[in-house]
């Protein structure tokens, strides 16, 4: 067996799947067969997550008590909610609590561990959780969520307790879609290692979300929209891009791990973000987040031309959100509200042809020790 080290798992294939597709080279997304920018602006969350447990789009029958089905299990348990309150007035960070909830939702159960039923349940209940969270930050008792409303209509609802336009749902469906599913990232890994010991779904969504935490994969869209608001007081926003690459700091949502062109996501929201602006008359913050990206690309081009920095999905994503009404603090829960469905999708891939993932570490410390006793060290 070869011990050649690759740092990080780079470029080493370690399963087969028919979730999604990533092309770094050319920028391409495919979701279970369909380009991204053909299945995220059309289709409802509900018929992407059918799409990825089923391999095919449902009818409309099928989507209908595949709707049901899922916003029958979004209450979740009083002793999930209380410990989400209780994240919330010790002022934990938002992804604690929605940790603390999502474990929780084994206490809904009905009966004994099913895979499916263990799905819908992390599925629909972590935007209760997230929502419960936000309501309790803020000094407001928890929304109920209503099953008449579609999953993306039934978060923006708990989030403030008013039925959501259609054009704040389309504008979040379109995020949710988008970022469901991108290949092995480290969270959905980290869910597929947890069920291949033929541990549970819910524990395997847990440690995604623990995962997604770091601020390495989840946690940049919200200092995007800090970037953003910063450069709307400046006259010249490739000052403040100069600045912050002189001071060694990152330029939040530019450059991705797997792409080296745009990330097709950041093309996929941009032209949500731009429809959900437009339709509201109101571009100013849109316009100004486009100016500030082409700037930044030219920049970064100059400062670093050995790299390819171009925008990823958190740049619009901060764009997209804030427009639609997602609080600055749940973007990262928004995140895993979306990936959720891609996280359970893999849980149940993995456990159709399960083999426990095991991967080898090279031993580098030393060798020939012998024991002394405590007395003589």
């Amino acid at each position: 067996m070869s011990e050649e080290l690759q740092r990080g798992l780079e470029g080493v294939t370690v399963a087969e799947t028919r979730l999604s597709r990533v092309d770094g080279d050319a920028g391409e997304l495919t979701i279970a067969g369909f380009p991204l920018a053909e299945l995220a602006p059309n289709a409802t969350y509900e018929e992407t997550l059918f799409l990825l447990y089923e391999d095919r789009l449902p009818d409309g029958d099928e989507l209908a008590s595949f709707r049901a089905a899922l916003a029958d299990e979004r209450a979740a348990a009083p002793e999930a909610i209380e410990a989400v309150v209780a994240a919330a007035e010790r002022g934990l960070p938002p992804m604690d609590a929605v940790r603390m909830g999502v474990a929780a939702a084994s206490l809904a159960r009905d009966g004994d561990e099913d895979p499916r039923t263990d799905a819908r349940l992390a599925v629909a209940q972590l935007p209760t959780v997230a929502a419960a969270y936000w309501r309790a930050r803020e000094g407001e008792d928890p929304v109920e969520p209503r099953q008449d409303l579609r999953h993306a209509a039934n978060y923006l609802y708990m989030l403030d307790g008013e039925e959501p336009s259609a054009e704040r749902v389309r504008g979040l469906e379109t995020y949710l879609n988008a970022v469901v599913d991108h290949g092995l990232n480290a969270s959905t890994f980290t869910a597929r290692t947890i069920v291949s010991t033929e541990s549970d779904v819910i524990s395997g969504v847990t440690g995604a979300v623990g995962a997604l935490k770091g601020p390495l994969h989840g946690g940049a869209p919200g200092p995007v929209l800090d970037m953003l608001r910063e450069a709307a007081d400046r006259d010249d926003p490739a000052e403040l891009v100069r600045e912050k690459l002189d001071a060694g700091e990152r330029i939040m949502g530019f450059g991705h791990r797997v792409y080296d062109v745009r990330d097709p996501r950041a093309a996929v929201l941009q032209d949500a973000a731009e429809s959900f602006y437009r339709g509201r008359d109101g571009t100013a913050f849109f316009d100004a987040a486009s100016e500030f990206e082409d700037v930044a690309v030219d920049v970064l081009a100059d400062h670093k031309p050995d790299l390819t920095l171009e925008t990823n999905v958190e740049f619009y994503t901060a764009v997209l959100l804030h427009g639609v009404g997602v609080p600055k603090e749940l973007f990262t829960p928004t995140f895993a509200v979306a990936r959720a469905g891609g996280w359970t999708a893999h849980c149940l891939e993995q456990l159709e042809d399960n083999r426990l993932i095991r991967p080898r570490g090279r031993y580098v410390g030393d060798e020939g020790r012998t024991w002394t006793p405590v007395e003589e060290r």
